[in-house]
């Protein structure tokens, strides 16, 4: 889907980006992380030409970039940014409809499409008239993404989207992209310097440094296999169990022919927050429910320490 053979990119004389190689898959979701200054930013800019690179070739679906006129490019690319960049005049539809009405789609049109927007990004239909300065700061930066999806792109590049929410409403959000991902089947680039959004996003995960791929792969293989010293420092070694832990989820782990009365975790939450409710409730087995809210078995606290899901170590 996307593709960078050998691009570089310098500014002022300094050295953004060095020879990089990298393939995002069509469908996937990639995550970029690194040190500060590392090149990220830079090079997700570098995707739909807010950034143009100095040499190299990138690919966008087959084609050069550099060879499709810019303003089409952009629009075959959504794009959402911390600072969301919403129009503080313009309500929340008429925010949403911006790419839309550019490319003059019909009136009934924008409407459906701003009405399923908001559904799947839970944005109550009573927002709909108002203006950024009335909503919270998870339901403008819900509204930016939902911008950033109107006009029903290939591409979706995010760069720090979440960074300036506080942790309850960020950890939500995330969970509402890997659920838009997951329905929408969107090719996904996101910028972000926080290791746990990164583990708990990304499919395909990069790490940077001085403008450079240092490693890149599966947030399991980054962990468990990395390919020198600075990766191994970077997602902290003392960290590793915790970390692992949130590559891992409940329904992977239940006993189904267990059952236990109490307040239920559920069957997405990852391993990592099933410890913090075990903490919580001061006991070593605790009710799993799926997605329909219903039991559906029991999750153990020693489970947690398995290398293995439950009916593997239980058969």
């Amino acid at each position: 889907m996307i593709k960078f053979s050998h691009v570089s990119k310098a500014f002022g004389g300094q050295m953004a980006v060095n020879d990089l190689n990298l393939h995002f898959p069509e469908g996937s979701f990639s995550v970029l992380i690194g040190t500060s200054g590392s090149g990220k930013s830079t090079t997700l800019k570098m995707i739909n030409r807010l950034e143009e690179h100095d040499s190299g070739q990138i690919h966008f679906a087959g084609e050069e970039i550099r060879s499709l006129p810019v303003l089409e490019l952009r629009r075959r690319m959504g794009y959402a940014i911390q600072s969301i960049g919403l129009f503080p005049h313009w309500t929340v539809a008429r925010n949403i409809a911006t790419v839309p009405q550019l490319q003059k789609w019909p009136r009934g049109r924008i409407d459906d499409r701003i009405d399923a927007l908001m559904a799947l990004l839970g944005l109550e239909p009573g927002l709909r008239e108002r203006y950024p300065h009335q909503l919270s700061g998870g339901q403008q930066q819900r509204v930016g993404v939902a911008r950033a999806l109107a006009a029903d792109p290939q591409v979706l590049l995010m760069d720090e989207p979440f960074g300036a929410l506080d942790p309850v409403t960020r950890a939500a959000l995330q969970q509402e992209m890997l659920r838009i991902h997951r329905l929408l089947g969107r090719t996904v680039v996101l910028v972000t310097h926080d290791i746990d959004e990164a583990l708990r996003l990304a499919q395909h995960l990069v790490l940077m440094d001085g403008g450079r791929v240092v490693q890149q792969g599966t947030p399991l293989a980054m962990l468990t296999a990395p390919a020198s010293d600075f990766v191994a420092a970077f997602f902290g070694r003392s960290e590793l169990g915790v970390r692992l832990l949130s590559l891992r989820r409940v329904g992977d782990y239940v006993r189904r022919d267990e059952r236990r009365d109490g307040e239920a975790l559920t069957e997405a939450m990852t391993l990592r927050d099933a410890l913090s409710a075990f903490v919580a409730h001061g006991c070593e087995v605790l009710p799993v429910a799926d997605p329909q809210g219903l039991p559906c078995g029991t999750l153990h606290f020693r489970d947690l320490l398995s290398e293995a899901p439950a009916h593997e170590t239980t058969g």
